[in-house]
């Protein structure tokens, strides 16, 4: 229970003591102290009826208690009354009423976002302070080494500090121009959620729901950007499709074999709406792209009645849009539904050359499925098996395992 509590106020608890304290660094840390803290009460004495003020109200002590250690030296004495802002001396405690009900997730976005820091670094570190994800998530969903993606996340909070930037929504001529980034951050989030990296969990609700909640909360502030209600739409039609995507006995279940009469329609309803509404009165962007090929799968009676000559031209002006390996692989499977396994296999072995898929499990899972097509069983069986042991995903390395013996 404490790690879903923690997952939906923490950007909230480090927003708040950031807000006050302006230290981004100090802020994450006292936030962690306090979860620390809940783990070893709450059992006893039961989940306060404000979590959130809880943690912010113990957040901010730890924090003080720092603050007060280093005010005992003259120079820090200066140098933390010469940072603090006049408007600060008389601001509301962060754990008064009226501070535990804001929300400054939002505000704590984009200030990651913070032009200073530089744009692999902003999105790790939103992903980290925002998302909530590992630093081991967060290297996973960028193919980096984990110890590249730490140093990234320590430079950004650095820079951060550096910069003297202020915790408070930017100019609104600034918003637009960190938006790009922000939807970056999201994606990457609601990917991790739909889809879990590691662990025993096919999706993460906490992650998904996350996500959405913050692209509402973007549409809601840039109705008019094209690319942030295309990326809301990806996220609902993909959601839609959450819960049919295990059986009963909890396994996980392909796109084309899921029972569509489970999605949750009102999701695809609103994502096609906002598409269509984006795609005809935006500049087009790659997000948008991605929830027209999501609205082509989700308006299809049956698997079998997929406009994949459709769906393979959407890829094909994505690879223009946004080209990249994981694009590629995609339209690849399109391809071979249109043309056949064996034009996509021969478009994989081309894909094999890139470093940064030749080890990866979806191109296995995908040449596997290619060659189960293709009727060459013994072969397919082998790569899924390489698939199941290159993925770190239980849930994908059983489906693969099994689809291997079904072989």
């Amino acid at each position: 229970m404490a790690d879903e509590l923690w997952r939906s106020v923490a950007p909230q608890v480090v927003g708040a003591l950031v807000r006050r304290y302006r230290d981004f660094d100090r802020a994450e840390e006292a936030a962690q102290e306090a979860l620390l803290a809940a783990a070893a009460q709450w059992p006893d004495e039961g989940v306060p009826d404000d979590p959130k003020a809880w943690l912010i109200r113990v957040g901010s002590r730890r924090l003080v208690d720092r603050l007060r250690s280093d005010e005992a030296r003259a120079r820090r004495e200066l140098a933390d009354s010469a940072r603090t802002p006049a408007d600060d001396l008389v601001s509301p405690s962060p754990d008064a009423g009226r501070s535990a009900d804001r929300d400054d997730t939002l505000t704590l976005l984009l200030l990651c976002c913070h032009p200073a820091v530089a744009p692999a670094s902003r999105i790790a570190l939103t992903l980290r302070a925002v998302g909530g994800l590992t630093t081991t998530e967060i290297a996973h969903a960028f193919l980096v080494p984990e110890a590249t993606m730490a140093q990234r996340i320590s430079r950004a909070k650095a820079r951060i500090r550096e910069s003297g930037a202020e915790f408070r929504m930017p100019p609104a001529a600034e918003v637009p121009g960190r938006v790009r980034d922000v939807l970056h951050v999201l994606y990457l989030v609601f990917t991790e959620g739909h889809t879990s990296s590691a662990g025993e969990q096919l999706h993460r609700v906490d992650l998904t729901a996350e996500a959405i909640r913050l692209a509402r909360r973007l549409h809601a502030l840039l109705p008019d950007d094209g690319e942030v209600s295309g990326l809301l739409a990806l996220m609902l039609l993909t959601e839609a499709r959450r819960p049919a995507r295990v059986d009963d006995a909890g396994h996980l279940v392909p796109l084309a074999e899921q029972d569509r009469s489970r999605w949750h329609t009102a999701y695809v309803v609103e994502g096609v709406a906002l598409v269509t509404d984006a795609l005809t009165r935006a500049r087009l962007g790659p997000y948008q792209v991605q929830a027209a090929i999501a609205a082509v799968h989700d308006e299809a009676p049956s698997a079998d009645a997929t406009d994949w000559e459709q769906v393979l031209a959407l890829y094909g002006l994505l690879e223009q849009l946004a080209p990249g390996p994981v694009v590629s692989l995609n339209r690849t499977v399109a391809l071979a539904m249109v043309e056949g396994p064996a034009a996509g296999l021969d478009v994989l072995d081309g894909l094999a050359q890139d470093r940064r898929l030749a080890r990866h499990h979806r191109l296995h899972a995908v040449r596997a499925h290619l060659l189960e097509l293709a009727g060459e069983t013994e072969r397919a069986r082998e790569s899924y098996l390489l698939a199941s042991r290159l993925t770190t995903s239980i849930p994908e390395q059983d489906h693969l395992r099994r689809k291997a013996e079904a072989l």
